[in-house]
């Protein structure tokens, strides 16, 4: 009687051994294709090329919008913080106006 022992072979998720030197990958089940894995058609090859290109060539453009968008907001800021600066400048000198008027009224009062 043969005492050899017959293994299954593993599986992806539990493999025979977890030691990766010692997979073997006739033994594995079959994995689903990779999409680098099925055949590739010449017009798939050159219309990835062509996107490629169009999105290398789009790039550029991509990164002005960006900054241009950046500069705007940048100029937004700028002006928003320009207004609250001149609304606390008149602030002041309406509450200087105020405290005037007060001293004057206080003053036509004591006479």
């Amino acid at each position: 009687m043969n005492t050899r022992k017959t293994r299954t072979p593993g599986t992806i998720d539990r493999p025979l051994t977890h030691d990766p030197k010692n997979h073997d990958p006739k033994n594995q089940a079959p994995m689903t294709p990779t999409p680098g894995d099925l055949p590739v058609r010449p017009s798939d090859t050159l219309a990835s090329q062509q996107n490629r290109n169009l999105e290398m060539q789009l790039m550029p453009e991509a990164l002005a919008r960006a900054r241009m968008q950046q500069r705007l907001q940048e100029a937004e800021s700028e002006r928003r913080a320009l207004h609250l600066l001149a609304a606390r400048r008149l602030q002041r000198r309406a509450e200087r106006a105020s405290l005037r008027a007060r001293r004057a009224l206080a003053m036509a009062v004591m006479q």
